[in-house]
């Protein structure tokens, strides 16, 4: 494999996908690998852009394949995995591979390749914000909001595992750092 890796985890709220994102308008030579789901699509997402949207059973005959790069039941019955197609794919084309996974697909991404992978950590300020980030999405129900608190507070523990962690306090100060790592990186 040609390209390197840059793994982005974080409870959610905690702003990794904003940072992936401007992260990917910065010339770095990097393209997003899509995740796969059994969850069902928010609006305005798309398949093929946001996730592979799959249904539970497509999801287990995959990883029965052993399709699967990793994957993990995040939640009851909601399955996260990064699909080997899609790595090869992005580093056939001769770019660099960015992930935005959860904590524990990104440390078993970070185990699989050790040196050419960086696994980045985005650890918000408190738990209290990373509420109020997500009860302003206005995306989900309270008690999906209580589940991702609970799951934050669990994932926190991970961060010293990752090679380094950013604390998005600032977006833009977080931004500019991680683009700092990934250049230093793959240069």
């Amino acid at each position: 494999m040609k390209g390197k890796l840059i793994i982005f985890s974080a409870p959610s709220g905690a702003g990794k996908t904003t940072i992936v994102r401007q992260l990917l308008e910065r010339g770095l030579n990097l393209e997003f690998s899509v995740s796969a789901t059994s969850r069902l699509p928010r609006p305005n997402e798309l398949h093929g852009r946001d996730y592979y949207f799959l249904t539970l059973d497509e999801f287990k005959t995959r990883v029965a394949a052993g399709d699967f790069l990793e994957w993990e039941e995040v939640y009851s019955g909601i399955r996260y995995g990064t699909l080997k197609s899609e790595v090869d794919r992005i580093c056939d084309a001769g770019k660099n591979v960015i992930f935005d996974v959860d904590v524990v697909g990104g440390l078993n991404i970070k185990t699989q390749f050790g040196e050419q992978a960086l696994a980045i950590f985005v650890q918000p300020p408190s738990v209290e914000e990373l509420l109020t980030r997500l009860k302003n999405r206005s995306t989900e129900s309270e008690e999906k909001i209580a589940m991702r608190i609970a799951k934050a507070e669990h994932e926190l523990s991970f961060a010293p595992q990752f090679d380094v962690i950013v604390v998005n306090d600032n977006l833009d100060k977080a931004v500019n750092e991680a683009e700092k790592l990934v250049r230093n990186f793959i240069s």
